[in-house]
């Protein structure tokens, strides 16, 4: 293709030449030049090629005379470059304190000093050198202030000062005018002291930026929105807050999650069930389930009633098991309570389920199996191996995997993964 573009260029400028030469042949004017005495006569298209060859030469003897020059600065270039790439490299690896060396070396050179100081800070700082990294950071604060600030306010939260950090970024986060990674820094740090409130105003134009990628803009909202929620102090503000956010923050389970176990524990059951079963409708979520089996004994026959019949339809959800052996225990029927745990068990085992089977065989004065039930609660929360129980009675629960038919909105059966 290149070919053809220049066989294309030279045909046009042999045409442009050809038809150009037969007009300056008909008429190739005439230039006279009278100096102190001296006339010098030419055509013009002597005298344009006469000064096409001065520019020429003058071109090439300033060239000559800055070479010397121009090869130092390009020497000094290509070694600030060179450093800062192999400071960044180093800081990737983890040999920070050589990554250090090269970016402060790279940082010599005006073109590259900005970016060398801030890689030079963060690798000072995971040096352990917190103080060396904020003096490089006031330096790369000359050259790029917002950058600077930003990873300023990082290392202040990273290091246990995250009012500081808030503190630091209050002034743009007011006029809006946070960069995205400026906005989570402030996010991250009002979590970390409390201010939910304030995390809370860094969703919204973070949304805007679209910086962050799906999964991870759905987890900071989802923890900025929960401990929002979870932080409101009565069931007023609570009913208030909850009615006040938008429909979409609404539906995140981490957030439903947050408000059900904070109505439940401000008295507001129902108000929490229905959440939980609207959500539930709308997306199945295994921790909703978990939550919904743990709200107490208030409505808790009609909530029994519910979850025995998700069972029809998750019979494979340990999540779901536990929760209704959960609420069976409550309710002191142990025989009904005892398949669910064991088969929640035998699919998922989790500390809740032996907590609950434990209460199951106090009840039936089982106390020794109890205890190892209780212990096995504490070794699975540690992370350490369980114990079998001895067989009480000799019928066998079947744990096998139940296979259930779902289907999608349309009503298309789903195939099993």
């Amino acid at each position: 293709m290149k070919l053809w573009r220049w066989i294309v260029g030279l045909i046009l400028v042999a045409a442009i030449a050809a038809f150009a030469w037969h007009w300056v042949a008909d008429d190739p004017g005439y230039v006279l030049i009278h100096l102190r005495g001296t006339n010098v006569q030419m055509t013009v298209v002597t005298a344009v090629a006469i000064l096409l060859l001065a520019w020429a030469a003058i071109t090439l003897l300033v060239a000559l005379i800055r070479w010397p020059f121009g090869a130092m600065t390009r020497r000094h270039r290509h070694l600030s470059r060179r450093r800062l790439s192999d400071g960044l490299v180093s800081l990737v690896e983890g040999r920070h304190g050589e990554a250090e060396r090269d970016l402060n070396r790279a940082a010599r050179y005006p073109s590259v000093r900005g970016p060398a100081l801030l890689a030079a800070a963060e690798a000072a700082e995971r040096h352990g050198e917190s103080t060396r990294a904020l003096e490089t950071l006031d330096q790369a604060a000359q050259e790029t202030p917002r950058a600077a600030r930003v990873l300023r306010a990082r290392l202040l939260r990273r290091a246990g000062r995250a009012a500081e950090a808030t503190a630091l970024l209050a002034p743009e986060a007011d006029s809006g005018a946070l960069t995205p990674a400026g906005w989570i820094e402030f996010a991250e740090a009002s979590l970390e002291t409390g201010d939910t409130r304030n995390a809370l105003r860094a969703v919204e134009p973070l949304q805007k930026s679209g910086e962050l990628g799906t999964r991870a803009m759905a987890e900071l909202e989802s923890r900025v929105v929960a401990a929002y929620i979870a932080g409101t102090p009565d069931g007023a503000s609570l009913s208030a807050a909850w009615s006040q956010l938008p429909k979409g923050q609404r539906r995140l389970p981490a957030v439903v999650d947050a408000y059900a176990r904070h109505a439940a524990r401000h008295g507001q059951t129902m108000a929490a069930m229905d959440e939980i079963e609207t959500a539930l409708r709308r997306e199945w979520s295994p921790t909703l389930v978990a939550t919904y089996g743990g709200m107490g004994a208030e409505d808790i026959d009609q909530r029994l009633r519910k979850a025995e019949a998700w069972i029809d339809t998750h019979p494979n959800d340990a999540a779901l098991l536990t929760a209704v052996g959960r609420m069976c225990v409550r309710v002191r029927l142990w025989g009904k309570a005892r398949p669910y745990l064991e088969r929640a068990l035998a699919i998922a085992p989790s500390a809740d389920a032996w907590e609950a089977l434990g209460d199951v065989y106090v009840g039936e004065d089982h106390a020794d199996i109890a205890q190892r039930c209780y212990r096995n609660a504490l070794a699975l929360a540690r992370g350490e191996a369980t114990e079998a129980l001895p067989e009480v009675r000799t019928r066998r629960i079947d744990t096998r995997v139940t296979a259930v038919e779902e289907r999608d909105q349309h009503g298309v059966p789903r195939l099993s993964p």
